[in-house]
């Protein structure tokens, strides 16, 4: 039998081995609670929940973009700096799949195959969408004719998100033909999908201009996680955050901006996001076992926070959270 590993081109492993190394150099500063890739998915059998990017919808650098946070990258590109997307790996029932289906779905697939030990051609079983802004859904153009021409491949969605998908293209030629299969998901409502893994999506209040926009809890068989990639402020949501936190292992929450510096002449009524000092504000007095839990992610391309020399970023490490970065991996 051909160990698993032989299955990695050469190519691809020597993208992921880049990329472990970059994870290994980060899992340092991070908690006890995660485990190093290396070491997660040799042997396990177990759910693992990885970190396959941690950038807003519009990517980094960002188109426009002349600050020096955009132009240095210009000049030395950093492979790391994907949009917001996890994978789900369910080694004993041998599933993996992708929560979003971003920009840079290719890159990021190409990377959870390797590092799990997936032929590299090898698709997901399953794509779930948490709403219909840019950085969600729009990867799901490389399933289509021009690209892969995928064959049913599932994408999960919530019912305005089916609809959009279906009724708009150039999405809708991608269900005509036959390239997804449209699964539906309801609110509150958990999606089996091993038994050792399920998915509950749940609404949360965002800009819902062409679908609804949902989170998820993810629950494998020792650990459940929280993800909120995109939310308005805590407050506007009809559930307490600090409840969900209690109620999970890790919470990987919306920290697109650090504060309101970054919005320079920008209406911040438009951009309801919850900075992450207020976040951190209202986290303030959790004890450190709860703070422990939480993983700020999906950064705008001016976040300090995707710095870890910033400031900014050693004051939340600082003060007992995570930054969540790419490749990271948490057991479930």
């Amino acid at each position: 039998m051909i160990p698993k590993k032989q299955f990695l081109t050469p190519c691809i492993l020597a993208f992921a081995l880049v990329l472990l190394v970059f994870s290994c150099k980060e899992a340092k500063t991070q908690g006890a609670s995660e485990i190093a890739i290396e070491e997660s998915f040799n042997d396990s059998l177990g759910v693992q929940l990885v970190v396959l990017g941690t950038i807003q919808d519009a990517g980094s650098p960002q188109i426009g973009c002349a600050r020096d946070c955009c132009k240095n990258l210009l000049e030395n590109p950093d492979l790391t700096r994907n949009v917001v997307a996890l994978g789900l790996a369910d080694r004993r029932y041998q599933k993996n799949y992708l929560i979003e289906a971003t920009p840079d779905i290719g890159q990021q697939l190409g990377a959870f195959n390797a590092i799990t030990y997936s032929p590299p051609d090898r698709l997901p079983d399953g794509v779930f969408l948490t709403h219909a802004h840019i950085g969600h859904y729009t990867g799901l153009m490389y399933f289509g004719k021009e690209a892969l021409n995928a064959n049913k491949l599932p994408v999960y969605a919530m019912p305005k998100m089916r609809s959009f998908l279906s009724q708009n293209g150039p999405w809708g030629q991608l269900v005509l033909n036959e390239n997804i299969r449209l699964a539906a998901l309801k609110a509150d409502q958990a999606k089996e999908l091993t038994p050792s893994l399920k998915v509950t999506p749940f609404g949360v209040p965002h800009r819902d201009e062409y679908s609804e926009t949902v989170g998820y809890l993810i629950e494998g068989p020792n650990k459940k996680a929280l993800f909120i990639p995109d939310i308005d402020k805590w407050g506007r949501w009809d559930k307490s955050i600090i409840q969900a936190i209690s109620e999970v292992d890790y919470a990987l929450i919306d920290a697109t901006f650090y504060d309101g510096e970054e919005l320079d002449a920008r209406d911040i009524s438009e951009i309801p996001h919850p900075f992450v000092i207020e976040s951190m504000a209202l986290f303030d007095e959790l004890p450190a076992s709860e703070k422990d839990k939480i993983y700020f992610i999906h950064f705008n391309h001016t976040n300090p926070l995707i710095n870890t020399e910033s400031e900014q970023y050693n004051a939340v490490i600082r003060n007992g959270y995570h930054a969540a970065s790419f490749l990271q991996v948490l057991e479930l």
